[in-house]
């Protein structure tokens, strides 16, 4: 990341003489350095999956979520720092507090995501703060619009998307996304898809463990984990299509 000069990585307010802004980069590679996290959004809701990688066999299982819910309609997943991702999740949950309080109504996905990039491009603009080490996956049901899915960056910037993926594995799951007819698809049958694309992308990381969090946002407009029966049967899946390709 070498540029004309030194010292333009010091505050997230100064540019480069090329025009780059190096703390936003390295906020980047905090996100590209982390466990893969994906979402798909079906005609019928929106599907989320974590590659939750376990740091200490000390751990106890499913206590370091990385999937939260911010409205009873919404749902957040982020990759990189992980306290950041909790921080922004927390503000998620006030923004749309606030929208209630105000409106009287449900926040929209899209109004939500938007709040929470602005809230995270301030913090590009200032020499006493430093960019969130993260990008957020957003993503719920609108009574509106229906199913919504976005993406914000650390830079603040957030697009919407009908499937995405951040983290180590995303040029890979992001591959395998697109290979998907997500229109024509269950929500049941993206959770086995989402399930397969985190075991494959794991296959770069498999020398360490991890837990698959998978959660999603149906016709019913609730944002909740998806039940342990399906979530056992789409591992299961994804497990025997990994054996079956080494096998091959």
């Amino acid at each position: 990341m070498a540029s004309q000069g030194t010292g333009y990585d010091l505050s997230a307010s100064t540019y480069s003489p090329d025009g780059r802004i190096f703390q936003i980069e390295y906020a980047m590679k905090a996100v590209e350095n982390a466990g893969t996290a994906i979402a798909v959004r079906t005609k019928e809701g929106v599907v989320f999956g974590v590659e939750n990688l376990i740091q200490s066999k000390l751990m106890v299982p499913g206590s370091n979520k990385r999937i939260f819910g911010v409205d009873r309609h919404i749902g957040l997943t982020s990759a990189g720092l992980t306290a950041d991702g909790k921080h922004l999740a927390g503000r998620a949950r006030d923004e749309a507090n606030n929208f209630f309080d105000t409106y009287k109504q449900k926040t929209p996905v899209k109004t939500l995501a938007e709040r929470v990039a602005l809230y995270v491009q301030a913090f590009t603009l200032y020499s006493s703060v430093r960019p969130f080490g993260v990008a957020a996956i957003l993503g719920g049901v609108d009574e509106e619009r229906g199913p919504q899915l976005f993406v914000v960056e650390p830079s603040g910037m957030f697009l919407g998307y009908h499937g995405c993926a951040i983290g180590k594995g995303k040029q890979f799951a992001k591959t395998e996304i697109e290979k998907l007819n997500l229109d024509e698809m269950s929500m049941e049958q993206a959770v086995e898809e989402v399930a397969r694309i985190i075991y494959k992308a794991h296959e770069d990381n498999k020398d360490k463990e991890f837990e698959l969090e998978l959660s999603w946002v149906g016709p019913h407009g609730r944002h909740e984990s998806v039940p342990a029966s399906l979530r056992d049967a789409a591992i299961r899946k994804a497990v025997q299509s990994l054996e079956e390709e080494m096998e091959d």
